[in-house]
């Protein structure tokens, strides 16, 4: 177990991302995924309000409220720390006081808990103050609603003003940060973003860490994959993709282990992650993932990687 930043929250270092419960993966398949994540040891989940309002028939919150139904089913919520997000849905979008009041609600109703154990801003809003989210945000903490607060998706500028708003002020302050981040997309949280984490004692959830499924080695040149986000994966088949998956097949094979396992274990390296986000639709798929939270890859392993990897 690894603790996210300056909280009390120990967590498996493996989340599992809860985007696709409700949309490629069914209630059965869903709750299959849980069990078998929990069984391993996993206690890290992460959704959000907008998951899947992208999907036909969905209207937002069908992976709260799968989740929920597990958890009641399963009676494991003091198990484990269940992280959702504010800021997305249609209904209730951006980050005002009266949005996020409106917003945790509904959460709470889907998740069927009392609580929420991490909070994200899962976009910055440049329209309302970051006093006024902050200030609501910790009027959450104090109402026992909300156990900690996390930043998705803030550039480094915004995330050093929120957390100064939070000193200043005496407010809540955010514990970590969900950026987008994996072998082959490294140019936005590498740098100032993870070095203000770094300073500041947070932790980074990196989502995406497979790279909307590149990472996991199916994705290869004249292989077609039945996938809605094959088209994204896709898109890093270039020569430094190549070159990434020649590093991730040899340690994979050395490790005997999976190339998705590999990646996100290198990911996992990384000295301000905690916990990577990957996503299962079958537990399958889950196997492949969970050797990343046990494999610990060699500084030359790391190297090499990072080196296949640079642009």
């Amino acid at each position: 177990m690894a603790r996210i930043g300056t909280s009390d929250l120990d967590v498996y270092p493996l989340c599992l991302g809860g985007n696709v419960f409700g949309w490629t993966s069914d209630e059965q398949q869903s709750f299959a995924v849980l069990d078998a994540y929990a069984a391993a040891g996993g206690n890290f989940i992460d959704t959000a309000d907008v998951y899947s309002v992208w999907a036909e028939g969905n209207s937002g919150g069908e992976s709260e409220t799968v989740i929920g139904r597990w958890l009641a089913r399963r009676g494991r919520r003091d198990d484990l720390v269940i992280a959702t997000k504010v800021g997305q849905l249609p209904t209730a979008k951006g980050l005002s006081a009266a949005n996020i009041k409106v917003a945790v609600e509904g959460s709470l109703r889907r998740l069927g808990t009392g609580h929420i154990d991490l909070y994200y801003a899962h976009i910055d809003d440049s329209t309302v103050p970051l006093a006024e989210t902050l200030g609501t945000f910790t009027e959450l903490v104090k109402e026992g609603k909300v156990r900690y607060l996390a930043a998705s998706n803030y550039d480094t500028d915004r995330l050093a003003e929120a957390l100064e708003i939070s000193k200043r002020e005496n407010l809540a302050s955010y514990v970590a940060l969900q950026p987008e981040y994996n072998l082959v997309e490294r140019e936005g949280y590498e740098g100032k973003l993870a070095a203000l984490v770094a300073i500041e004692g947070l932790s980074a959830v990196p989502y995406w860490g497979l790279a909307k499924g590149f990472l996991t080695g199916k994705y290869r040149p004249g292989v077609t994959v039945d996938s809605p986000r094959a088209a994204g994966a896709g898109a890093y088949l270039d020569e430094r993709g190549l070159r990434v998956l020649a590093v991730l097949d040899e340690l994979a094979a050395a490790h005997r282990s999976s190339v998705a396992s590999v990646a996100l274990a290198w990911l996992g390296a990384q000295s301000t992650v905690v916990a990577p986000i990957a996503s299962a639709r079958t537990v399958e798929q889950l196997d492949d993932l969970l050797g990343a939270a046990t494999l610990e890859l060699a500084e030359g392993e790391i190297q090499r990687l990072t080196e296949a990897s640079a642009r």
